[in-house]
């Protein structure tokens, strides 16, 4: 089984990527949407994160509410360090559960796990290939505007806290460009698929 790292900047295309990956027949995995699970009332890290950073970060019905959560570890390196230390063993561990079963199942198949700092906390070094996911930053602004709640001067500055695409780059094994319509996403996309079938192969 070929295990593939699926990462990009704020609101660049990774999920449709994915999606679309999904749909050739990848198993795609989301870190994001792993990370909530742990945050759920009765999850592994619900009772931690709430100790650490307060009930403030709870909606009325003791969900922890994810714009409060940000709001407060954003802008503080010390503490977004310490919500992904408690937060990011559990995800990898169940990227790790998900993998494998899904190994056992397709030998010869394809597990994509997306995730938007691979490269920053050093996890690309668990992938057999990276995908970097790729656009213009005003269209990642205008993109992430589209999102409910969304404010500008947040957008950026999350923004700006992220490493640089060129930066990026140097990690990359493929690079998917989303600056274009959908259809030219989605042709990059099946040739990347279709190169990690061949090498799978």
């Amino acid at each position: 089984m070929l295990k593939v790292g699926l990462t990009g900047g704020l609101a660049c295309g990774k999920s449709y990527v994915g999606e679309a990956l999904a749909g050739f027949g990848c198993l795609l995995i989301q870190a994001d949407l792993l990370g909530h699970e742990a945050l759920e009332p009765g999850g592994e890290v619900y009772r931690m994160v709430v100790q650490e950073f307060g009930d403030e970060i709870l909606s009325n019905d003791g969900h922890v509410d994810r714009r409060l959560l940000a709001a407060r570890v954003f802008g503080s390196p010390e503490k977004l360090a310490r919500l992904n230390a408690l937060v990011h063993p559990y995800v990898m561990r169940r990227e790790d559960e998900l993998t494998a079963d899904f190994a056992a199942r397709e030998p010869r198949g394809i597990a994509v796990v997306e995730a938007a700092i691979l490269i920053e906390t050093g996890s690309y070094h668990r992938f057999d290939r990276l995908i970097l996911v790729t656009c213009r930053e005003e269209q990642q602004v205008e993109r992430a505007m589209r999102r409910p709640g969304a404010v500008e001067s947040d957008v950026r500055a999350r923004l700006s806290r992220q490493m640089p695409v060129a930066g990026k780059l140097k990690f990359a094994d493929f690079v998917v460009d989303t600056s274009g319509e959908k259809e030219d996403t989605l042709r990059q996309t099946r040739a990347v698929y279709e190169a990690l079938r061949r090498i799978e192969s």
